[in-house]
């Protein structure tokens, strides 16, 4: 597909303003370096060569096939594909399964003529290849007009719309970053995106990819393509559109209202190390950063400004993302002091002040030098405000020259007009270094090049957990539990021990055996949440029980609950942090995800939740629970008892291996609340809700 030794364009037009006389012309421009044949019975030459008639009559080997014919005719083209000896054929045209039925029989066609021709097809519907350092430009997007960089810069781009593809190609072109190669899958009939990025990354000019993507349904599939990419250290930057959420708000727990539809995805990428991004800018800016400087290796900034509010700004938006500003060495600040005025700033931010431009062309580049140098950072980000016209041309090259030698990225903001700054930002343009027009902007993209926060170290009190098996999940599936509360005895989840209760008298009776007060609680299939219904009762005694079972089935009725199953008793549970933890299976490949997060009633009022891939590890547990909003609670906050994190991470771990084996049998099940009292009393399930989604 990307080293072809010939190209034939069947359907090649001899039209100026036709879309099919662009491939021509873009590969006699950029300088392919193959042969090139037009194929088109109306022509004896087009674009200086000869034309000819059909693709058979094409006197030596073909590689690639560029397919401009209508669609009806596409399929016949790429069976003479495989007559001439082709490996791979580009479909350009529309009307194919995306028009209706009639254009799913001209795709099916297609796909059948391919395998049978023993040839991968492209497309239909899609832009074409590009394909720098041979000068390949197999594509009839407009944005190839532009010249083209051929020195390349290592970013591969792939993506399935092919107007947003031409976008980006035309916007890489305009802000200097020159793609390595471009390619645009459009209705994936054959080739899709996934096969196309892992052949790109066994290309030795490819150093990262740029994907845009309008669906991730094959979880297995992308996990393999990240996998790979971080195994050979090319990064992926990944934009998608398209991120449904009727699942959520369909979604019968807690946990399900709360989580993204794509929360798998997400999690899959952070694990592999995959840039997600939210817009074209975004995908453009990290992939120049990724493509002109060296990667970060931590989340600490280092900033150096000309202004001390740019400064402040920029350690606001650091703690919005994530990103620490340490106070920088002692020995920097020393190497600083006798550049820096005494109403200027050493310890970061770095505020230079109008002064150091006083002091010599290369100044601003040393301070810049020592900030990058200083162990505490790992990017630079430089703020400037109006510095502009000709000294602001000294500065960007002295900031480029700079840049260049150090070990870590250098980012920069310039806040002033574009007019006042053209010659400044050309040269940073010319070094592939983008401009960004705000703080935020540049602390964003910061954010995205560093690595993902540095997990926390476990405390050695917490042991791994005992490993669930195969066969205890097999068991307890084949036993048909239908409250769950089977399933955490299985896995050694601590609960209080229950009964449920059909009359008023056993209600009584069963309190009574308590000795003490008692938790009620409604049991209907259709009920998930029985707060919702006034079906929860604390601290009944026995004298209160039997009128507390009438008025909770009575709720129920009130309320058209017509399933009711009985009222479950249990023990009141000693008081504690009140923690959620649920497992939602995995589809379309992806594995499950265990969320945990503050719990009880008013869960998703605060959604302080964290989640993670099974199986957990304690280790990836433990982090989950330290990124809460809410850790100081399991802490000791304001000098209450430490709760018993270890027993919280034993029972994350469990389920998680739970819900591994089980897949996607287990739909749901979700605890709310596990309460987590103090360090070495354990954690106990108090209410649970599970969906069975059939058998594997």
């Amino acid at each position: 597909m990307f080293r072809p030794r010939a190209v034939a364009l069947v359907g090649a037009s001899g039209r100026a303003d036709s879309a099919m006389a662009r491939p021509l012309r873009y590969l006699q421009e950029h300088g392919f370096t193959g042969e090139i044949y037009p194929v088109n019975p109306n022509y004896d030459e087009l674009g200086g060569r000869r034309c000819y008639p059909t693709l058979t009559s094409v006197p030596t080997p073909v590689d690639l096939v560029l397919v401009m014919v209508p669609a009806a005719h596409a399929a016949q083209t790429v069976r003479d594909a495989g007559a001439v000896g082709a490996v791979a054929a580009i479909v350009f045209a529309s009307g194919f399964a995306e028009v209706g039925a009639e254009g799913a029989t001209h795709q099916a066609e297609l796909v059948k003529a391919g395998r049978e021709a023993g040839v991968r097809v492209l497309g239909p519907n899609c832009q074409g290849v590009l394909y720098t350092p041979i000068g390949l430009s197999a594509t009839f997007t407009a944005a190839a007009d532009r010249p083209l960089n051929f020195h390349g810069s290592g970013g591969a781009y792939v993506g399935q719309s092919g107007a947003v593809g031409g976008s980006i190609l035309d916007l890489s072109m305009e802000m200097g970053l020159g793609l390595t190669a471009w390619v645009s899958t459009g209705n994936q009939a054959d080739l899709n995106l996934y096969e196309i990025a892992e052949e790109l990354l066994e290309e030795p000019d490819v150093r990262f990819l740029m994907l845009y993507v309008e669906a991730v349904a094959d979880g297995q599939t992308y996990a393999r393509l990240a996998r790979k990419a971080r195994s050979l250290s090319k990064p992926i930057v990944l934009l998608q559109c398209g991120r449904s959420e009727a699942g959520r708000r369909a979604a019968a727990s807690h946990t399900g209202a709360m989580l993204s539809e794509n929360i798998a995805f997400t999690l899959v990428s952070r694990q592999y190390g995959v840039n997600l991004v939210n817009d074209i800018s975004e995908l453009l800016s990290v992939a120049a950063v990724l493509a002109a400087m060296p990667r970060a290796s931590g989340r600490r900034m280092g900033v150096v400004t000309s202004s001390g509010g740019a400064g402040s700004l920029a350690a606001d938006q650091g703690e919005k993302y994530d990103i620490g500003l340490p106070e920088l060495d002692a020995a920097t600040q020393t190497a600083l002091a006798p550049m820096i005025p005494a109403f200027g700033a050493l310890a970061n931010p770095v505020d230079v002040t109008a002064q150091l431009f006083n002091q010599g062309a290369d100044a601003f580049g040393r301070v810049c030098q020592l900030v990058a140098d200083d162990p505490n950072i790992d990017v630079v980000a430089v703020l400037l405000t109006m510095v502009t016209g000709r000294a602001a041309a000294e500065l960007a090259r002295d900031i480029v020259h700079t840049a260049q030698s150090l070990s870590k990225p250098l980012l920069v903001a310039w806040m002033a007009g574009h007019e006042l700054t053209a010659e400044a930002r050309e040269i940073l343009k010319a070094a592939g270094m983008p401009v960004f027009h705000s703080v935020g902007e540049l602390t964003r993209t910061a954010s995205l090049i560093m690595p993902a926060m540095t997990p926390q170290s476990m405390p050695e009190s917490l042991k791994p957990a005992a490993e669930i098996t195969a066969a205890q999940i097999e068991s307890w599936l084949a036993a048909n539990d239908d409250t769950g509360m089977a399933l955490l005895d299985t896995i050694g989840i601590s609960r209080p021990r229950s009964c449920v209760v059909h009359d008023a008298a056993q209600a009584a009776d069963a309190v009574a055996g308590l000795r003490g007060g008692a938790a009620m609680k409604l049991q209907a299939h259709t009920l998930a949440h029985k707060s919702d219904v006034g079906g929860v009762r604390l601290d009944v005694d026995a004298n209160d029980a039997a009128r507390v079972y009438d008025e909770l089935v009575a709720s129920a009725k009130t309320h058209g609950v017509t399933d009711v199953d009985g009222v479950l008793v249990q023990p009141m549970v000693p008081s504690g942090v009140e923690l959620i933890l649920a497992t939602t299976a995995g589809r379309d490949g992806y594995p499950p995800v265990v969320t945990v997060g503050l719990g009880g009633v008013t869960t998703e009022i605060y959604r302080d939740v964290a989640s993670g891939l099974a199986p957990l590890s304690p280790g990836e547990a433990y982090d989950m629970l330290r990124s809460l909003r809410a850790w100081p609670l399991l802490a000791g906050f304001r000098g209450a008892a430490a709760c018993d994190v270890a027993a919280v991470v034993d029972a994350m771990v469990r389920l998680s291996q739970a819900a591994a084996l089980a897949g996607a049998r287990l739909g749901e099940f979700e605890i709310n609340p596990i309460i987590v009292a103090a360090e070495g009393r354990g954690a106990m399930a108090v209410d649970v809700l599970m969906r069975i989604d059939g058998q594997a």
